[in-house]
C-alpha cells in the first residue's frame, strides 16, 4: 500500500471512494438484482483487504449508489473494528434532496454515524462536485473506484485526478467485477 507524506505523518493509511450513481448500472436502483449483490460482495471483500492492510480512514463523497454502499460497508466493519473512521465529504448541503425517500433515510443514517462531516460548499455551485472529488483524493493515499471507464463522468475525472497526484488506484468494473490496480510510480 502506498502512503503519501500527509498520510505517513498522520500514521494512517487512508482510502477515498468514488463510483457511479444507480442510473449508470443496468439494474438502476434495484439492489436486489443479483448483479448488484455480486458487486457489493466484491466491495465488501476489497474494503476488508484494505482494512487488513492497515487502512483506517475512509473518505466518501456520499453520492447515491457506490459511495453510500461503500460507506455502509465501513460502518458495518467498524462494529468489529472501532479504529475505522468514516469521513463524509459532501459537495454542499442537500445533495440528497432529489433522491427517493428510502435513499434519503439511509443517507441520513450514515451521516449520523460518520466520524466527520465536511461540507466543501454550503450551496450548490457548478464546481461543488469537482471540489468534493478533489478533496477526497487530496486526503487519501488510495482511491477505490467503481468505474465503468466512461471518460466524461465525475468518477472518470476523479480517477484521472488521482493518477495526476500519483495515488494508488483500485478500479472495479461494476459489470464484469474485474479489478485492476495501479500503483504510483516510484
Amino acid at each position: 500500500m502506498c502512503m503519501t507524506n500527509d498520510t505517513w505523518k498522520q500514521g494512517r493509511i487512508s482510502c477515498a471512494f468514488t463510483g457511479h450513481r444507480p442510473h449508470k448500472f443496468p439494474w438502476k436502483t434495484n439492489e436486489a438484482d443479483p448483479r448488484c449483490a455480486a458487486l457489493k460482495a466484491v466491495l465488501v471483500e476489497q474494503v476488508g483487504k484494505l482494512v487488513a492492510a492497515g487502512a483506517t480512514d475512509f473518505y466518501s463523497g456520499m453520492a447515491d449508489g457506490s459511495d453510500v454502499w461503500l460507506s455502509q460497508i465501513v460502518l458495518d466493519l467498524r462494529k468489529e473494528n472501532p479504529a475505522l473512521k468514516l469521513h463524509a465529504i459532501l459537495p454542499c448541503e442537500g445533495q440528497e434532496r432529489k433522491w427517493t425517500a428510502s435513499a434519503q433515510e439511509h443517507y441520513r443514517s450514515i451521516l449520523a454515524q460518520a466520524n466527520e462531516i465536511v461540507y466543501v460548499g454550503q450551496g450548490y455551485s457548478r464546481d461543488c462536485m469537482l471540489e468534493r472529488n478533489r478533496y477526497l483524493v487530496d486526503h487519501s493515499s488510495i482511491l477505490l473506484a467503481v468505474y465503468n471507464g466512461t471518460w466524461r463522468s465525475g468518477t472518470g475525472a476523479t480517477v484521472r485526478y488521482a493518477q495526476k497526484l500519483n495515488r494508488e488506484i483500485i478500479t472495479l468494473d461494476p459489470i464484469t467485477r474485474i479489478l485492476s490496480k495501479s500503483h504510483p510510480a516510484d
